[in-house]
């Protein structure tokens, strides 16, 4: 999709007409654009070509808006795997409806999408200042979570039957689709239902944004397992610390860790491919002059050396064959038969990682999200996920940022500042 194909415009219910209970406040006009394009020259080279340059709108708040606040009924479902912030974002977005707008409370639907759906029978849960009072210190979320389409019709007969003025789905590229079926029904039925997304997605890979919540804190938590690897690495003559991190199709988590963590010697991500003699090459080098290795593998790298078993999860993602015990066990292999006595300690703390917290940076993020979801949704904004580019917080429409998943480029700098700071070959193959 060239930059000039972008529909960048975001859908709303209807026109702005109440005045915003806000006070001293700094609104947006909605004429406050954040330019697609980050560079001069790229800028430049749309200018000279005769287009216009793509721009997002700015998220936050309006001097006018959409719904009635003294009327107003809103919805909350988080969806998918856990993720530190989620409960951060559920208080953010309470809060800034009670104290921006007037709205007491909020209905938080359990386990994702079930919780719309009247088969399940789970009950919604209010939430008022006093529930969300502390959730932002537990990991987790408190309104639980699940995975997997339910039947969209269903769901937009309880948000009908529910009086929901506005929905707040937080979760990431399969419940951001979610979502948007579920606006589109809305649309189809012609309802005035608002559908706001939040990006939930650990391993920071949707689309037309630079960041999701949660990928700092996981950054953050890994260093505590690739330091545990490095000196167990370092305490063995041939020692080799293995650690697996989060990143199904995507490996910005173990390029992040791997620069925050400079004892790492060799990152394998998804999107570079590489060899078992390659990586085994590279290896037996290392320890040649070293003596030691660390190694991070994101859970999505090398499948094309692995057999596939075709299963998927209840979101209809594949799931990955296990390419860290994959590697622990082919690296003893190879050095048995090649006679070399080595040491390996493979540790995998994803489970850990994604159930912590969120830290300092994280629980900032998470706040200024929910604050500009709760802006958009009573501004009449719909079929939209709130995004951050360019350092500042926008408006993405959702069939955008569903409409490619967001990769490491191995031509990029990030690719290239991991080469720099690992000293691994460019290529293994």
């Amino acid at each position: 999709m060239g930059c000039n194909e972008l529909n960048l415009e975001v859908s709303m219910l209807g026109e702005c007409r109440i005045q915003s209970p806000m006070m001293s406040t700094d609104f947006v006009d909605d004429e406050k654009r954040v330019l697609f394009h980050s560079t001069l020259k790229e800028a430049e080279a749309i200018i000279e070509s005769g287009g216009s340059l793509p721009s997002f709108e700015m998220a936050g708040p309006r001097k006018k808006i959409y719904f009635d606040s003294s009327k107003l009924k809103c919805g909350i479902v988080t969806c998918g795997g856990i993720c530190p912030g989620l409960n951060d974002v559920i208080r953010a977005i309470v809060l800034s409806l009670h104290h921006h707008y007037g709205v007491p409370s909020a209905f938080g639907f359990r386990y994702g999408y079930e919780g719309l759906s009247p088969a399940y029978r789970h009950p919604p849960v209010e939430l008022d200042l006093e529930k969300v009072d502390d959730i932002h210190l537990k990991g987790g979320t408190i309104l639980g979570s699940s995975r997997g389409p339910q039947d969209v019709s269903d769901m937009v007969d309880t948000l009908e039957r529910m009086n929901i003025g506005i929905l707040f789905t937080i979760g990431g590229d399969g419940t951001l689709r979610g979502g948007q079926a579920i606006s589109e029904e809305i649309r189809r039925r012609g309802l005035k239902i608002s559908v706001i997304g939040i990006p939930k997605t650990i391993d920071n890979d949707i689309s037309y944004m630079d960041k999701s919540f949660g990928f700092e804190t996981a950054v953050a938590e890994t260093r505590t397992s690739i330091y545990s690897a490095h000196v167990e690495a370092e305490g063995a003559r041939n020692g080799i610390g293995l650690v697996k991190l989060m990143g199904r199709e995507s490996g910005f988590i173990a390029a992040h860790a791997t620069l925050a963590n400079s004892d790492v010697n060799f990152c394998l991500v998804p999107e570079v491919s590489f060899s078992l003699n390659g990586l085994f090459s590279a290896l037996r080098d290392r320890l040649e002059k070293r003596r030691h290795a660390v190694i991070v593998v994101a859970e999505g790298a090398g499948q094309d050396l692995l057999e596939k078993t075709g299963e998927r999860d209840a979101s209809g993602n594949v799931r990955p064959t296990d390419i860290g015990i994959f590697l622990r066990d082919q690296i003893m292999a190879y050095f048995k038969e090649a006679g070399v006595k080595i040491t390996l300690k493979y540790i995998d703390p994803s489970y850990t990682i994604r159930s912590r917290p969120a830290n300092t940076h994280d629980s900032v993020f998470c706040l200024l999200l929910g604050h500009c979801a709760v802006h958009a949704g009573m501004s009449g904004r719909t079929n939209m996920v709130v995004g951050y580019w360019n350092g500042e917080f926008t408006h993405v429409p959702i069939p955008l940022a569903v409409s490619k998943r967001k990769h490491v480029s191995p031509e990029g700098r990030l690719w290239s500042n991991v080469l720099e700071s690992t000293g691994q070959p460019r290529e293994m193959l």
